[in-house]
Order: C-alpha cells, then structure tokens, then sequence
C-alpha cells in the first residue's frame, strides 16, 4: 500500500469514528490497528448549540401563513413535526413539518384550546371553557386525527410531558395526570389560583400561576404538590426548562422573568423589555419568550438570565412557541400572517 493511499484510508476512517462522542479510537478492519482520533477532532465533533450556544446564529423571523385565520395560542412540536391549536374557528387544529408551510386539521371537539404537549407518541391538547366541563382534553397519534378525551371536569391552560407522564394545569386550579393521554386522573391542587404554565426538568414538574400566594408549585410525581415562593409577585404566564434552569416569564411586574436552579428558590431578571410577556420555549441551547405588545415581541437568552430584544415578523399578539428541527416557531391569535419562524444553528 502507498504512503498516500494509506493516509487516505486512515483519514477516512478517523472521520467515520468521530460519530461515537466518546470514543477515543476505533478499529481499522483493513490492518486490525488501532486508530486513535485527535482530541481537537473528537471536540469539534462533539459540539452543539447545546454545549456551545455562543457559536450558533440566530436567523431572525419570517412571516408564514396559517392554515385558517384562527386564534391560534398552542404550539408544540413532537415526531418531525409542529402542531398548533387555537380558541376558535372550523378546524382549530393545524400541522406543519416545517413550519412553513400547514395543513387544516379537525379537532376532537370545538373547545378554546390553549395548549398542547407530545410525550409517550402521543400529542395532548388542553382547552378553557367551563370549569365542569369534561371535553376540554384531546390526544392524537398523529397530530391528524383527534379524540376527545372524557375526565371529572376542569378547564385547562397548559400541558407538559415527563417522566412518561402528561400533567395538565387551570385556571381554576385544576392539576390532572395521564400516562398515556386517554385515562385521567385528578390530582389536589397546591392553592386555587389561575395556574397558566407548566413544564419538566431535572426530574422535577413545576406549574406557575399569576394570582396566588406562592405563585410556584414544583412536584416530583405530578401528584404531590408543594408551594415555592416566585421572586415576585407577578402575573406569571409560562415556565420552562434548559441547560440546568428553569425559566419563567410575566405579563407583568418590574422583573417579568425569573430564574431557578432547582424550582425552589427563584431569582428576579430583567426581561429585555417591559412587555406583556406569555410564552417562553427551550430550544437546542437557545431560550425564546413571545409577547402579546412591545416594541419588540420577542426575546431570546443563551442563560436565561440576560435577554436580547428581537423583532418579530409582524407586530402581532404573539402567543404559543414550539422548536424542533433547528427552527423555533410562533403563532398568533391576530394579524394577516399568524405563523412566524426562524431557524437557530451551529456555524460549522
């Protein structure tokens, strides 16, 4: 074999290797030798927005059009594909693989939908209206075909997925619980109090709420509830999770975010702006929040903690965020385009 066609070889297969993260050599099949892979390679191999947010562009947004002009408030994203829902109109479900381009769907009945949520292969919608009220939950297998889903009653803001289970929370304080998206079980709520946002993280749920006491409740099982002090006492609309620290957002008060490591002890930030802050996404290193006015309605933070102001598309009330597939999207409840996106990746 030449020396050149033997570097060849040897290049080939130190690149192939470099798809197992942490792996420090790898077998070469044609002289059985050990092949050790550089340090500087196997890093940059193995670097994301995820661990190095700082060398990731954000593209900024671009109009996109609804599939029908609806008050449309939840977005997710689960199995290669967004899936919105909204308050009203004839199909108050829609669904993009790109977020782009979407498709009309049906929903399981005509309820406000306010949230949806993917986990288990399974999507789950969230709907207001009357509190006794027991259609107010649909789950998919698709994002396509929707079932409504009967419980004791409840109306619903928000919905997370972890640790194989669904946990819905209200306005009116109902917290409710699901393995598998169809069977419901209700759960005590902390404090009655208008509970607009939940999510997952670090082994841990925590639901936050804009007229009680405590206003944080954080749950291990989503069924045993325990009461946090929030670092102010704002109308706190949604919270979620990354790189270690949940994040929740305002529609108002002084600091209109907050920040903590473990769900217990909160800590006051500035948001970039003082706007009606609702909604706020973890995406692949990136933390984004949509408002319903300001200047400019969206913001984003690589911590959570210092937020940059970003124009958004069209000055819309801008509502639910979903990510996936390096693009982070946002619908809205009005304007002539009710779909916004930008993509957020790593400059190789």
């Amino acid at each position: 074999m030449s020396k050149l066609t033997g570097s060849f070889i040897s290049t080939t297969i130190a690149l192939a290797c470099l798809g197992a993260a942490f792996t420090s050599s790898c077998k070469s099949e044609s002289d059985d030798n050990d092949l050790l892979i550089p340090a500087a390679l196997l890093y940059l191999a193995t670097r994301t927005c995820e661990t190095n947010p700082e060398n990731c562009t954000f593209s900024g947004f671009t109009s996109a059009s609804a599939a029908a002009a609806n008050t449309w408030v939840g977005l997710g994203f689960g199995n290669n594909q967004f899936v919105a829902v909204s308050q009203d109109g004839t199909n108050r479900v829609m669904t993009s693989p790109d977020a782009i381009t979407w498709t009309a769907r049906t929903a399981g009945s005509a309820q406000q939908w306010l949230g949806v949520a993917y986990g288990n292969n399974t999507y789950v919608a969230v709907a207001s209206g009357s509190s006794a009220g027991t259609g107010n939950i649909m789950s998919s297998s698709d994002g396509v075909t929707w079932i409504t889903r009967t419980h004791t009653g409840g109306q619903f803001d928000a919905v997370t997925f972890g640790n194989g289970l669904f946990v819905a929370v209200g306005a009116n304080g109902e917290f409710f619980t699901s393995t598998d998206g169809a069977s419901w079980t209700k759960q005590t709520q902390p404090e009655t109090a208008a509970w607009r946002g939940v999510t997952f993280g670090n082994g841990l749920f925590v639901a936050v709420n804009g007229s009680g006491t405590s206003r944080v409740a954080t749950s291990p099982d989503g069924a045993n509830w325990t009461l946090r002090t929030a670092a102010e006492a704002n109308d706190w609309r949604s919270v979620d999770f990354g790189r270690g620290l949940f994040v929740a957002v305002a529609s108002t008060g002084t600091n209109r975010v907050m920040t903590s490591s473990d769900g217990i002890t909160w800590t006051a930030r500035s948001a970039a702006e003082a706007n009606d802050w609702h909604f706020v996404r973890y995406g692949n290193g990136l933390f984004l929040a949509s408002a319903f006015s300001g200047t400019n309605r969206i913001m984003t933070s690589t911590d959570g903690i210092t937020w940059a102001a970003r124009a958004a598309a069209e000055a819309n009330t801008w509502t639910g965020i979903g990510f996936g597939n390096d693009t982070f999207a946002v619908v809205s409840a009005d304007g002539t385009n009710r779909v916004q996106y930008a993509t957020w990746r790593y400059r190789r």
